[in-house]
């Protein structure tokens, strides 16, 4: 049975592990260290929210959010950044009782909403489309480089 927990710095050496295998899906090397050290980081910080996947007591799959806010609306709002599911977990409903976690997590905060950003192959795009996330074709993204 999976159970999905908000993270704990109590938990950071089950996420880290995690966390890492995410970078290393994204083409980073490996750094287990500087992986927890980040974690610990945000969470002392209290600059992300962090919920885990347990199967059991194992740890499959997290996602990691960030504050920011729309200066327009004049709200706060979450930036989905990490989503990340064990390859031996996938397609059993984690990343998307993960995705939902967040959402209620953001209702339950009285937020604006929900951002992600996605590379435009990768599959989850079906998920997020089928859970109410809408793709902003009226926008590009620019980011750059120090």
């Amino acid at each position: 049975m999976i159970t999905i927990i908000p993270a704990t710095k109590d938990h950071i050496e089950q996420v880290a592990p995690l966390f890492d295998r995410y970078r290393i899906f994204y083409g980073q090397d490996s750094n287990l260290s500087a992986a927890t050290r980040f974690l610990e980081q945000r969470m002392s910080r209290n600059e992300s929210v962090i919920f885990l996947a347990l199967d059991e007591q194992e740890a499959v799959g997290f996602t990691q959010l960030y504050t920011t806010f729309s200066s327009v609306s004049m709200e706060r709002v979450f930036i989905l950044n990490d989503l990340f599911v064990l390859n031996s977990h996938r397609k059993k409903g984690i990343g998307e009782a993960l995705l939902n976690r967040a959402k209620t997590h953001c209702k339950e905060r009285g937020y604006k909403g929900l951002a992600l950003e996605t590379a435009t192959n990768n599959p989850a795009q079906q998920l997020y489309e089928r859970l109410g996330w809408k793709k902003d074709a009226h926008c590009f993204h620019y980011f750059w480089t120090a």
